[in-house]
């Protein structure tokens, strides 16, 4: 019987903190980057939202 996680496709990690780039060719590094800044203006996209849900909130409650 096999395990269920095997039939899962696993995601490719794209980026890891700290890993050793050495083996990377130039437009391996050139895409982590732009996939990093991607990643970047995402998190900063979330960012705004929750800061201008949390201004809404303080100008309702009138902190």
């Amino acid at each position: 019987m096999p395990v269920p996680d095997e039939d899962v496709p696993r995601k490719k990690k794209v980026h890891e903190i700290g890993e050793d780039l050495s083996a990377l060719s130039l437009d391996e590094l050139d895409a982590r980057i732009d996939a990093l800044r991607s990643e970047i203006r995402r998190v900063e996209d979330a960012i705004k939202s929750k800061r201008a849900s949390a201004n809404a909130a303080d100008a309702f409650f009138k902190r």
